[in-house]
């Protein structure tokens, strides 16, 4: 198992002073342990999560504070042209990426992200986009796409620069399927 650790000292404000949180992000995780946080909040561990995971463990990210798992993300390279399992991408979600959202060729799709309700507005997501954008960059991509439906997540990305489009129709964390909205930021 590969096991990757970075720790941020994020630094945040709360009223007049500021404070540090100490979050750690591992790369490559206990599944087991994934699958049992995921089912404790009445969620589970898909199909495609598990193979991506499976596939290449440092897909998955694994969010701590004081050592105790507060979030996870998974993540995988693609791009416009097709999806990681060789199909061809839909011309609706390709025309989104390239027409409307400047991405072309390779980019790192941020694939899933959940954080504990109890551990939003701490800082934890910014943090965690900041670790994400300095990884990416360091393996080499450009760009990042999100397809995304949380409020929140929305919010912080678009705090963060990503440019935002509406229409692509997926099957959610919950296997809901809905449109969402496509997120894409250049490095």
């Amino acid at each position: 198992m590969l096991c990757l650790k970075r720790i941020l000292p994020t630094p945040l404000k709360h009223g007049k002073s500021p404070y540090w949180i100490m979050v750690e992000f591992t790369h490559g995780g206990n599944t087991e342990e994934l699958r049992a946080h995921l089912e404790n909040l009445g969620l589970s561990l898909g199909e495609t999560e598990e193979r991506l995971i499976k596939e290449k463990p440092e897909r998955l990210i694994m969010w701590r504070e004081d050592g105790e798992l507060v979030g996870h993300t998974i993540w995988h390279a693609s791009n416009t042209r097709q999806h990681p399992n060789g199909e061809p991408r839909e011309p609706d979600d390709k025309h989104i990426l390239e027409d409307e959202l400047g991405v072309e060729g390779d980019f790192i799709e941020l694939h899933e992200i959940w954080l504990t309700d109890t551990y939003r507005g701490r800082g934890f997501g910014s943090a965690f986009f900041q670790y994400f954008e300095d990884m990416v960059r360091e393996k080499g991509y450009d760009s990042i796409v999100y397809y995304a439906d949380h409020p929140a997540a929305m919010s912080i990305c678009l705090k963060r620069g990503y440019k935002q489009a509406y229409g692509v129709e997926l099957d959610g964390i919950t296997g809901e399927r809905s449109r969402y909205y496509v997120l894409a930021k250049r490095l």
